[in-house]
């Protein structure tokens, strides 16, 4: 065992000698250019070697985009998010979360925490930080925000709340934007009520915006069952598209146009 322990002791010393020896050898100045490729070759390589296995190496954090976007959203954004979906189904709690926490946050923040309640479809608590949001005396009119708004709501089916919203919108003298009008004609012909699609085509053809092909194709589409509606739009697609054709189903399926 005495044995051992020396021999052990040995080897320690001796490894500690051929490291400091090394180290000392490293830090001594090169004279000769020539020789100093070689060195800086092995370092590194050595260097490489090392590198490469720290890449093994994961401490288990996302990686890329999805952790640059956590990273966007501030610790009270992300607070206000749980709380808000925790007491969303308690109104008494729910309003006073609002009080003691939604409103104290920076304007930034709010708009994080909206954007972030629509990506994750939670769309009745969009709607009501959006009206939070418009009480700030920081807020003002935003197509944009308005847009996102209402995508949401209509393919939520919320057509009720569009409505509600599209009013607003539209009392702030705002104007949505071509996918936002696809989006609300759909919604309402998928919601069946074709009256209310129409009205938002009519709303369209004021827009300052020169229109697009799409909505008027996927209104034509939905208005197949009442050809007089339909034929009132194609009449309006054919002079603002006359270059473009559209399908006609055959008039014994769906009547006489």
């Amino acid at each position: 065992m005495a044995f051992r322990s020396f021999s052990n002791k040995f080897k320690i010393r001796d490894l500690g000698s051929v490291i400091v020896g090394e180290f000392t050898r490293s830090r001594k100045p090169i004279k000769d250019a020539s020789t100093s490729m070689p060195l800086v070759a092995v370092s590194e390589s050595n260097w490489f070697k090392t590198a490469s296995w720290l890449r093994h190496y994961h401490d288990g954090r996302p990686r890329g985009p999805l952790w640059r976007g956590k990273k966007l959203i501030g610790k009270e954004a992300l607070f206000v998010i749980i709380g808000l979906k925790r007491f969303k189904d308690d109104e008494d709690k729910l309003h006073k979360f609002i009080k003691t926490h939604v409103l104290r946050l920076l304007k930034m923040d709010m708009i994080s925490v909206l954007t972030e309640l629509e990506r994750q479809e939670q769309v009745s608590l969009a709607l009501m930080m959006f009206k939070v949001m418009q009480k700030q005396d920081w807020y003002k009119p935003d197509a944009y925000l308005y847009k996102d708004l209402i995508i949401s709501l209509a393919r939520s089916k919320k057509m009720d709340e569009v409505l509600q919203i599209w009013e607003s919108m539209r009392k702030e003298n705002l104007f949505p934007d071509s996918q936002t009008y696809t989006e609300v004609i759909r919604g309402f012909l998928n919601y069946g009520s074709p009256a209310d699609a129409m009205n938002i085509y009519e709303d369209m053809k004021n827009s300052p915006d020169p229109p697009e092909e799409l909505p008027f194709r996927i209104l034509l589409k939905g208005l197949l069952p009442h050809p007089l509606l339909r034929n009132k739009v194609k009449q309006d697609f054919e002079e603002i598209f006359p270059d473009s054709s559209i399908y006609d189903p055959p008039q014994e399926i769906f009547g006489a146009r």
